[in-house]
Protein backbone atom coordinates (compact mmCIF):
# COMPACT_ATOMS: atom_id res chain seq x y z
CA UNK A 1 0.00 0.00 0.00
CA UNK A 2 3.08 2.41 0.65
CA UNK A 3 4.32 2.01 -2.83
CA UNK A 4 0.53 4.03 -3.79
CA UNK A 5 1.56 7.02 -2.24
CA UNK A 6 4.38 7.26 -5.25
CA UNK A 7 1.51 8.85 -6.75
CA UNK A 8 0.30 10.97 -4.45
CA UNK A 9 3.41 13.15 -5.23
CA UNK A 10 2.63 13.11 -8.58
CA UNK A 11 -0.48 15.13 -7.66
CA UNK A 12 0.93 17.14 -5.20
CA UNK A 13 2.26 19.70 -7.97
CA UNK A 14 -0.92 20.21 -9.34
CA UNK A 15 -2.59 20.82 -6.48
CA UNK A 16 0.30 23.13 -5.21
CA UNK A 17 -0.60 25.52 -8.81
CA UNK A 18 -4.35 25.43 -7.75
CA UNK A 19 -3.72 27.10 -4.85
CA UNK A 20 -4.55 31.22 -4.55
CA UNK A 21 -1.52 32.90 -3.67
CA UNK A 22 -2.06 36.47 -1.79
CA UNK A 23 -0.44 37.72 -4.75
CA UNK A 24 -4.08 36.68 -6.84
CA UNK A 25 -5.87 38.93 -4.24
CA UNK A 26 -4.10 41.43 -3.10
CA UNK A 27 -5.04 44.82 -4.55
CA UNK A 28 -2.54 47.50 -5.91
CA UNK A 29 0.49 45.60 -5.16
CA UNK A 30 3.71 47.78 -5.86
CA UNK A 31 4.59 48.80 -9.56
CA UNK A 32 7.59 49.84 -10.91
CA UNK A 33 5.66 51.33 -13.51
CA UNK A 34 3.58 53.50 -11.45
CA UNK A 35 3.51 56.87 -12.75
CA UNK A 36 4.56 59.50 -9.79
CA UNK A 37 5.38 63.40 -9.91
CA UNK A 38 8.16 65.32 -8.48
CA UNK A 39 6.23 65.41 -5.44
CA UNK A 40 5.91 61.40 -4.81
CA UNK A 41 2.07 61.62 -5.91
CA UNK A 42 -0.46 60.10 -8.01
CA UNK A 43 -1.33 62.33 -11.07
CA UNK A 44 -5.28 61.86 -11.33
CA UNK A 45 -6.32 60.85 -14.61
CA UNK A 46 -10.21 61.49 -14.70
CA UNK A 47 -11.52 61.49 -17.82
CA UNK A 48 -14.11 64.02 -18.57
CA UNK A 49 -17.69 62.43 -19.08
CA UNK A 50 -18.94 63.35 -22.73
CA UNK A 51 -22.87 63.07 -23.26
CA UNK A 52 -23.84 60.37 -25.41
CA UNK A 53 -27.04 59.33 -27.15
CA UNK A 54 -29.58 58.13 -24.57
CA UNK A 55 -28.47 59.97 -22.04
CA UNK A 56 -30.82 61.03 -19.44
CA UNK A 57 -30.26 64.58 -17.93
CA UNK A 58 -31.22 66.53 -15.02
CA UNK A 59 -32.16 70.05 -15.77
CA UNK A 60 -32.82 72.68 -13.14
CA UNK A 61 -32.96 76.64 -13.76
CA UNK A 62 -33.20 78.67 -10.48
CA UNK A 63 -33.96 82.30 -10.65
CA UNK A 64 -35.03 84.95 -7.39
CA UNK A 65 -39.15 84.63 -6.57
CA UNK A 66 -39.51 88.15 -8.04
CA UNK A 67 -38.48 87.25 -11.44
CA UNK A 68 -40.40 87.00 -14.64
CA UNK A 69 -39.02 83.43 -15.33
CA UNK A 70 -43.18 81.89 -15.39
CA UNK A 71 -43.31 84.35 -18.54
CA UNK A 72 -40.95 82.34 -19.82
CA UNK A 73 -40.96 78.55 -19.29
CA UNK A 74 -44.66 77.06 -18.90
CA UNK A 75 -46.09 75.11 -15.75
CA UNK A 76 -45.58 72.52 -17.57
CA UNK A 77 -41.54 72.73 -16.93
CA UNK A 78 -42.08 74.56 -13.51
CA UNK A 79 -44.22 72.13 -11.83
CA UNK A 80 -41.62 69.76 -11.26
CA UNK A 81 -39.31 71.07 -9.41
CA UNK A 82 -38.22 71.10 -5.76
CA UNK A 83 -37.04 73.35 -3.66
CA UNK A 84 -33.61 74.74 -2.57
CA UNK A 85 -32.60 75.95 0.73
CA UNK A 86 -34.60 79.29 1.44
CA UNK A 87 -31.11 81.26 2.58
CA UNK A 88 -31.24 81.42 -1.01
CA UNK A 89 -34.87 82.88 -1.55
CA UNK A 90 -34.88 81.08 -4.99
CA UNK A 91 -37.61 78.82 -6.49
CA UNK A 92 -36.17 76.12 -9.00
CA UNK A 93 -37.47 75.82 -12.75
CA UNK A 94 -37.92 73.33 -15.05
CA UNK A 95 -38.34 69.71 -14.29
CA UNK A 96 -36.23 68.35 -11.46
CA UNK A 97 -35.33 65.19 -13.36
CA UNK A 98 -35.34 61.89 -10.90
CA UNK A 99 -34.86 63.13 -7.13
CA UNK A 100 -31.78 61.62 -5.60
CA UNK A 101 -32.91 58.34 -5.49
CA UNK A 102 -34.85 56.37 -2.27
CA UNK A 103 -38.08 56.21 -2.79
CA UNK A 104 -37.63 57.44 -6.63
CA UNK A 105 -35.53 54.07 -7.61
CA UNK A 106 -36.77 51.09 -9.31
CA UNK A 107 -35.30 48.14 -11.11
CA UNK A 108 -33.43 49.44 -14.11
CA UNK A 109 -33.45 53.25 -13.04
CA UNK A 110 -34.99 55.94 -11.39
CA UNK A 111 -38.34 56.10 -12.75
CA UNK A 112 -39.45 59.77 -12.13
CA UNK A 113 -35.50 60.49 -13.29
CA UNK A 114 -36.77 58.46 -16.81
CA UNK A 115 -40.34 60.50 -16.80
CA UNK A 116 -39.24 63.82 -15.97
CA UNK A 117 -35.60 64.30 -17.54
CA UNK A 118 -34.60 65.41 -20.58
CA UNK A 119 -33.55 62.61 -22.98
CA UNK A 120 -30.66 62.78 -25.44
CA UNK A 121 -32.50 61.33 -28.65
CA UNK A 122 -31.39 59.52 -31.76
CA UNK A 123 -30.00 62.95 -33.55
CA UNK A 124 -27.95 63.74 -30.03
CA UNK A 125 -30.07 66.81 -28.76
CA UNK A 126 -32.18 67.38 -25.98
CA UNK A 127 -35.00 69.83 -26.46
CA UNK A 128 -35.88 72.32 -23.75
CA UNK A 129 -38.86 73.83 -23.73
CA UNK A 130 -38.55 77.27 -24.49
CA UNK A 131 -35.52 77.51 -25.81
CA UNK A 132 -35.86 74.53 -28.50
CA UNK A 133 -32.86 71.70 -29.51
CA UNK A 134 -29.52 71.63 -28.05
CA UNK A 135 -26.88 69.57 -29.47
CA UNK A 136 -25.24 67.47 -26.33
CA UNK A 137 -23.81 64.48 -28.23
CA UNK A 138 -20.44 64.34 -27.64
CA UNK A 139 -20.02 67.32 -25.38
CA UNK A 140 -19.76 67.96 -21.74
CA UNK A 141 -21.96 68.62 -19.44
CA UNK A 142 -20.32 72.20 -18.41
CA UNK A 143 -20.28 72.96 -22.40
CA UNK A 144 -24.00 72.25 -22.73
CA UNK A 145 -24.89 74.16 -19.62
CA UNK A 146 -22.55 77.17 -20.55
CA UNK A 147 -25.16 77.15 -23.59
CA UNK A 148 -27.82 76.86 -22.02
CA UNK A 149 -27.28 79.75 -19.68
CA UNK A 150 -26.55 81.98 -22.22
CA UNK A 151 -29.92 81.52 -23.76
CA UNK A 152 -31.85 82.22 -20.55
CA UNK A 153 -29.56 85.14 -20.42
CA UNK A 154 -30.98 86.12 -23.47
CA UNK A 155 -34.45 86.35 -21.66
CA UNK A 156 -33.51 87.12 -18.27
CA UNK A 157 -31.18 89.78 -16.75
CA UNK A 158 -27.95 87.98 -16.08
CA UNK A 159 -27.13 86.84 -13.08
CA UNK A 160 -30.47 86.76 -11.57
CA UNK A 161 -30.60 82.94 -13.16
CA UNK A 162 -28.78 80.00 -12.56
CA UNK A 163 -28.65 76.66 -14.83
CA UNK A 164 -27.62 73.70 -13.06
CA UNK A 165 -27.31 70.16 -15.63
CA UNK A 166 -26.62 67.15 -14.29
CA UNK A 167 -26.62 63.23 -14.76
CA UNK A 168 -28.68 61.20 -12.11
CA UNK A 169 -24.92 60.44 -10.34
CA UNK A 170 -22.69 58.17 -11.75
CA UNK A 171 -24.61 55.21 -12.54
CA UNK A 172 -22.67 51.35 -12.99
CA UNK A 173 -23.34 47.90 -13.59
CA UNK A 174 -21.20 44.99 -12.32
CA UNK A 175 -22.22 41.56 -13.74
CA UNK A 176 -20.41 38.58 -11.99
CA UNK A 177 -20.89 34.85 -11.68
CA UNK A 178 -22.88 33.54 -9.05
CA UNK A 179 -20.43 33.18 -6.39
CA UNK A 180 -21.05 37.18 -6.73
CA UNK A 181 -24.44 37.63 -7.00
CA UNK A 182 -24.94 39.88 -3.87
CA UNK A 183 -22.40 42.32 -5.96
CA UNK A 184 -24.23 42.57 -8.93
CA UNK A 185 -26.68 44.62 -10.61
CA UNK A 186 -26.91 48.06 -10.92
CA UNK A 187 -25.36 50.72 -8.83
CA UNK A 188 -26.46 54.62 -8.66
CA UNK A 189 -23.23 56.68 -6.63
CA UNK A 190 -23.94 60.20 -6.32
CA UNK A 191 -20.54 61.46 -6.72
CA UNK A 192 -18.52 63.66 -8.83
CA UNK A 193 -15.81 61.00 -8.97
CA UNK A 194 -15.45 57.58 -7.97
CA UNK A 195 -12.47 55.08 -8.71
CA UNK A 196 -13.33 51.08 -9.49
CA UNK A 197 -11.60 50.61 -5.88
CA UNK A 198 -13.82 52.93 -4.35
CA UNK A 199 -16.69 51.66 -6.28
CA UNK A 200 -16.13 47.81 -4.87
CA UNK A 201 -15.57 48.72 -1.59
CA UNK A 202 -18.65 50.26 -1.55
CA UNK A 203 -20.12 47.00 -2.57
CA UNK A 204 -18.46 44.75 -0.07
CA UNK A 205 -15.32 43.80 -2.31
CA UNK A 206 -14.68 41.00 -4.34
CA UNK A 207 -14.17 36.93 -2.83
CA UNK A 208 -11.33 34.58 -3.66
CA UNK A 209 -13.42 33.54 -6.62
CA UNK A 210 -13.17 36.54 -9.05
CA UNK A 211 -9.99 37.13 -10.83
CA UNK A 212 -8.80 40.11 -9.99
CA UNK A 213 -6.68 40.21 -12.88
CA UNK A 214 -8.86 39.85 -15.41
CA UNK A 215 -11.66 42.80 -15.00
CA UNK A 216 -13.79 43.84 -17.79
CA UNK A 217 -14.96 47.36 -18.61
CA UNK A 218 -17.45 48.40 -21.36
CA UNK A 219 -17.56 52.45 -21.36
CA UNK A 220 -19.97 54.02 -23.35
CA UNK A 221 -17.99 56.68 -25.54
CA UNK A 222 -19.84 58.77 -28.28
CA UNK A 223 -18.50 56.97 -31.10
CA UNK A 224 -19.32 53.63 -29.58
CA UNK A 225 -18.52 51.52 -26.55
CA UNK A 226 -14.76 51.03 -25.91
CA UNK A 227 -14.07 47.58 -24.30
CA UNK A 228 -10.88 47.14 -21.65
CA UNK A 229 -8.93 44.67 -19.57
CA UNK A 230 -8.17 46.04 -16.22
CA UNK A 231 -5.66 44.24 -13.41
CA UNK A 232 -6.75 45.16 -10.05
CA UNK A 233 -3.39 43.92 -8.32
CA UNK A 234 -1.53 46.63 -10.36
CA UNK A 235 -0.35 49.57 -8.37
CA UNK A 236 0.08 51.47 -11.83
CA UNK A 237 -4.05 50.77 -12.60
CA UNK A 238 -3.82 54.42 -10.57
CA UNK A 239 -2.59 55.76 -13.93
CA UNK A 240 -5.43 54.48 -16.13
CA UNK A 241 -8.48 56.95 -16.85
CA UNK A 242 -10.08 53.09 -16.79
CA UNK A 243 -9.62 53.69 -12.43
CA UNK A 244 -11.99 55.81 -12.74
CA UNK A 245 -15.63 55.12 -13.11
CA UNK A 246 -17.54 56.91 -15.76
CA UNK A 247 -21.30 57.10 -16.02
CA UNK A 248 -22.77 53.51 -17.54
CA UNK A 249 -20.08 51.84 -16.85
CA UNK A 250 -20.34 48.17 -16.99
CA UNK A 251 -18.15 46.46 -14.96
CA UNK A 252 -17.73 42.28 -15.60
CA UNK A 253 -16.00 40.23 -12.84
CA UNK A 254 -14.54 36.94 -14.08
CA UNK A 255 -14.60 33.59 -12.69
CA UNK A 256 -10.89 32.12 -11.96
CA UNK A 257 -10.44 28.56 -13.20
CA UNK A 258 -9.10 27.21 -10.26
CA UNK A 259 -12.09 28.01 -8.62
CA UNK A 260 -14.39 26.51 -11.51
CA UNK A 261 -12.44 23.42 -10.46
CA UNK A 262 -13.52 23.50 -7.00
CA UNK A 263 -10.22 24.69 -5.93
CA UNK A 264 -8.99 28.52 -4.31
CA UNK A 265 -12.23 29.57 -2.87
CA UNK A 266 -11.30 29.03 0.67
CA UNK A 267 -8.91 27.30 2.26
CA UNK A 268 -11.20 24.38 3.68
CA UNK A 269 -12.79 23.73 0.65
CA UNK A 270 -9.35 23.31 -1.60
CA UNK A 271 -7.92 20.89 1.55
CA UNK A 272 -11.41 19.05 1.23
CA UNK A 273 -11.34 18.89 -2.51
CA UNK A 274 -7.42 17.94 -2.69
CA UNK A 275 -8.57 15.15 -0.19
CA UNK A 276 -11.43 13.87 -2.44
CA UNK A 277 -8.97 13.89 -5.61
CA UNK A 278 -6.73 11.77 -3.95
CA UNK A 279 -8.60 9.69 -2.31
CA UNK A 280 -10.30 9.18 -5.65
CA UNK A 281 -6.99 8.60 -7.52
CA UNK A 282 -5.87 5.96 -5.38
CA UNK A 283 -9.25 3.90 -4.85
CA UNK A 284 -9.16 3.40 -8.72
CA UNK A 285 -5.40 2.63 -8.77
CA UNK A 286 -6.11 -0.54 -6.45
CA UNK A 287 -9.63 -1.06 -8.42
CA UNK A 288 -7.15 -1.59 -11.30
CA UNK A 289 -4.70 -3.44 -10.19
CA UNK A 290 -6.85 -6.16 -8.77
CA UNK A 291 -8.10 -6.69 -12.28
Amino acid sequence: MMKNFKYLFLILPFLITSCITTKDVRYLQPSESLVINEEGLVPYNIPVYRITKNDILNLNIVTTPKGDAAQFYSSYNTSGGTGVPSSNNATTLAGRAGGLGGNGSSIGGNINFYFNGLKVDSNGEINVFGIGYIKAEGRTLDDVRKEIQDKVNENFQEGKSEVRLNTDGITYYILGDVETTGLSGEKVAHKNTMTITEALAINGGLNRSVDRKNVVIHRKLPEGIKIVKIDLTREDLMNSPYYYVQNGDEIYLNTRRKSLNGFGKDPIQTLLTSVTAITTALTLYTILQKL
